[in-house]
């Protein structure tokens, strides 16, 4: 496969007919792919840049799927005693089942299953996503670009995946190593594909008409869109 331009196939965990059980095992997967790639790690910096001076925060993260960024926030939080009030939305309904599942009752999170667009003027300090932005078209990721910038008074930050070919190569190997569900093995290859460069990015922020974010890599490939206020 050529990494020259994106791919375009549809991945097997978006399928509409995956019983919910193979769905949780998978997200489940996921999140277990996310702490070996220190996934959290650029999320929680824009977070410490973006609570500076600030009492309370009031986050959004859109396409939660196990919702281990979330569980990750409110960790986070808690230990430096900052207040935040912690949303999810996903469209997936499969994706609130599995996070329920897997948050302790008394994290300060509530999970909505719906369309991240109702909930515009709901007061967000912070949107975030990770993983998300290679799933949509170009007019769903332009569309969610202009929402984030709209609606996030202290910033918002996509952190989402480099296409690289070290990556792409690399990574079935280190899914089958780990054991990991084979559709992650199968959808992580190809979300690599998916996902874009660091020179697709300014072209996007611009036909969105957003002129201040900052698009940069995170170790180990790991491509961030960033917006502070």
């Amino acid at each position: 496969m050529t990494l020259a331009t994106r791919a375009q196939a549809d991945e097997l965990m978006d399928a509409d007919d995956l019983p919910a059980d193979v769905y949780a095992a998978v997200v489940a997967d996921l999140a277990r792919v996310n702490v070996v790639t220190m996934a959290a790690r650029p999320t929680l910096r824009f977070l410490a840049r973006a609570a500076r001076g600030a009492d309370r925060l009031r986050i959004l993260d859109v396409g939660f799927g196990d919702g281990d960024m979330l569980r990750r926030i409110a960790r986070w939080a808690a230990k430096r005693r900052l207040p935040v009030e912690l949303v999810g939305v996903d469209l997936n309904p499969r994706s609130e089942a599995a996070a329920r599942a897997h948050t302790a009752p008394e994290l300060p999170i509530r999970w909505i299953t719906g369309d991240y667009a109702d909930l515009a003027g709901g007061g967000w300090d912070v949107i975030l996503s990770s993983l998300v932005a290679h799933h949509m078209t170009h007019d769903q990721l332009i569309a969610f670009l202009r929402f984030m910038e709209a609606e996030a008074t202290r910033g918002w930050l996509v952190n989402d995946l480099h296409r690289h070919g070290f990556a792409h190569a690399g990574f079935p190997l280190l899914a089958r190593i780990a054991r990991w569900h084979p559709i992650v093995r199968h959808d992580g290859t190809l979300s690599i594909a998916r996902s874009y460069r660091p020179a697709e990015w300014p072209p996007l922020l611009a036909e969105a008409g957003i002129s201040h974010a900052r698009v940069f890599r995170a170790f180990p490939f790991r491509l961030c869109v960033e917006r502070l206020r």
